[in-house]
This record gives structure tokens, C-alpha cells and sequence, in this order.
């Protein structure tokens, strides 16, 4: 049996047991100094630490000297070790679940176990923390009245313009996760299909080098496109579309068409680009014709 208790400095705390049931315990999502007493109690005394990656979880175990069962639940082995996660805590079992930073089922695995123990009434309860999603809306300099997180953009370009023009239209501001590694491409995305929003790029929330750039899609973009390499946690904030009240350029029209024609029609490309801008079909196509005649 694991020791069931905590060490916060040279002070050692003992854990009471817990609750039989899954124990949903957010993370810190880079400083370990973020943790809440409540999730040490928890990890210490619960019988098995369900981890992401149970390598990331241990430097946070360590830190404070809790010796916990680790065991696997990540997106490959879920479908196999779950039953007998619900075997266990329908047998009395107390398990913490958590992700390798920050709320677990935001974009981690958890959602079907989740599923799974309300559907055989086994007791779920959360134990709120820190949230890159949050902590990132509330450093943007944007409205935090109303967001909508969309979770990690897709990997391809054109999947990523399509998901981001479906949400143009909705009157919230935007977060999303990205990868480092796409986070430029993804930038020029969202000032094509979003009309060169307001945005604010947060990298490292939390840790030794955190950064937040503001400003239009377009300034972050050439601010992270002239650098050698970007690494970290991304996480991007974008304006709600009424901030724009400015009508698109004309320049913004025309390179949203020329990227439209590369993979479509003529009339599919004006329909596109029309939802962009909310503007006329017509009036994008007529713009299409002339720039066919043109190069005629």
C-alpha cells in the first residue's frame, strides 16, 4: 500500500482517504507550484493515479514526495484497460485521473471512462485547477464576456479554413490549441478566413519563458514566421468578428480568392470567399470572371 500523505517543503501531510469513485484532478499546466492542496490530498490517497503519461506525472508526484500507483489511460490503451477501471471502482475503488497538464478531457482522453461511470452510477466528482484555456483568455487583452474553445486546429490548411469559417460567424472570441511546429500556418489561416482578426498568441503559459504576443493575426504572424524555430505549449485567443468593423481590403479579397481557386471551381471559389467576407456571391464572382479575362 502506498504511503498516503504529501510533503509540502520538510512538512509532511497526511492524506484522508478518499471517497470511492473517479476523481477528476486538474494538473499544473507548467508550474508545479500551480497545484492545489486539494489535488495533493487526492493523489496521495487515492489507489491508483490514472496518468496520460505517467513519466510527466511523476515530476509532479516527486515534487512533493507522493508515492502513488501510476497506471497508463492515454487515447492507445484506453479501450483496452477501461472495463477493468470500471470493475474496480464498481468494487469500491477511489482513482484520480489526470493529464499530463492542466483539466483533464480538455482535449486529453477521459470523456468515455467519464461516459462509462455515469452510465453504471459510480460517483464522479472534479477537483478544479489551472486551465491553459483560461489562464490564456484572461492575458489576451480580449472580451472574456463569451468564448467558445474549439480545441487543436486540424493539420491540414484546408480542413483548418473550413472549421475557422464555420466559426466566423459565431459572436464569441475563439481559443484554440496548436502545435508549435504549425502555429505559423496556422496564423496566416485564420487571417484569410477571419479577415485579419485581433488575436493574442500565448506560448509557455506559466513556465520560465512564458510569452504573449498581441496584435492582428497578420503582425503575429510575421513576428513568429521570422523566427528560427517556435517551441512550447501554443494556445491562441481570437477576437469575436464585430471587433472588425472595418470592411476587408481589397488585397485581403483577392489573395482569399486566389487560394480558393487553387483547389476549387470558379463558383465553388466565389462561395467561399462570399462567407469569408460576408459578402455578395455574386460580386466575388463577377471579380473572378474579370481576373480570367484579364489573364486571358
Amino acid at each position: 500500500m502506498a504511503e498516503r500523505g504529501f510533503f509540502i517543503g520538510a512538512t509532511r501531510h497526511e492524506a484522508a482517504s478518499l471517497e470511492p469513485g473517479l476523481h477528476i484532478t486538474a494538473t499544473p499546466i507548467g508550474n508545479l507550484g500551480d497545484v492545489t492542496l486539494r489535488a495533493l490530498a487526492t493523489l496521495a490517497a487515492a489507489d491508483v493515479v490514472l496518468c496520460e503519461d505517467t513519466r510527466v506525472s511523476s515530476r509532479l508526484l516527486d515534487r512533493y514526495g507522493i508515492k502513488a500507483v501510476m497506471r497508463p489511460y492515454h487515447e492507445h490503451n484506453a479501450e483496452k484497460v477501461r472495463p477493468a477501471i470500471i470493475a474496480a471502482l464498481k468494487a469500491g475503488g477511489a482513482y484520480a485521473l489526470v493529464s499530463d497538464a492542466g483539466v483533464p478531457l480538455v482535449s486529453d482522453p477521459g470523456y468515455r471512462l467519464v461516459k462509462s461511470c455515469v452510465e453504471e452510477n459510480i460517483m464522479v466528482t472534479a477537483l478544479p485547477g489551472a486551465s491553459s484555456v483560461l489562464t490564456a483568455l484572461t492575458v489576451s487583452g480580449l472580451p472574456t464576456d463569451c468564448f467558445t474553445f474549439i480545441g487543436f486546429l486540424p493539420q491540414k490548411e484546408k480542413a483548418r479554413r473550413e472549421i475557422l469559417t464555420r466559426f466566423k460567424s459565431v459572436p464569441s472570441t475563439l481559443i484554440a490549441f496548436e502545435s508549435p511546429h504549425r502555429v505559423v500556418d496556422a496564423l496566416r489561416d485564420i487571417s484569410v478566413a477571419l479577415n485579419n482578426p485581433r488575436i493574442a498568441v500565448s506560448r509557455e503559459l506559466t513556465k520560465l519563458h512564458e510569452e504573449v504576443l498581441r496584435g492582428s493575426a497578420d503582425e503575429v504572424h510575421a513576428t513568429l514566421a521570422a523566427r528560427e524555430s517556435v517551441k512550447g505549449e501554443i494556445c491562441i485567443v481570437i477576437a469575436p468578428s464585430e471587433i472588425l468593423a472595418e470592411a476587408a481590403s481589397d488585397d485581403a479579397i483577392e489573395n482569399a480568392i486566389t487560394m480558393a481557386l487553387a483547389e476549387n471551381s470558379a463558383s465553388k471559389a466565389a462561395s467561399i470567399v462570399s462567407k469569408m467576407f460576408n459578402l455578395q456571391k455574386d460580386d466575388i464572382y463577377t471579380r473572378i470572371l474579370k481576373r480570367k479575362a484579364d489573364d486571358a
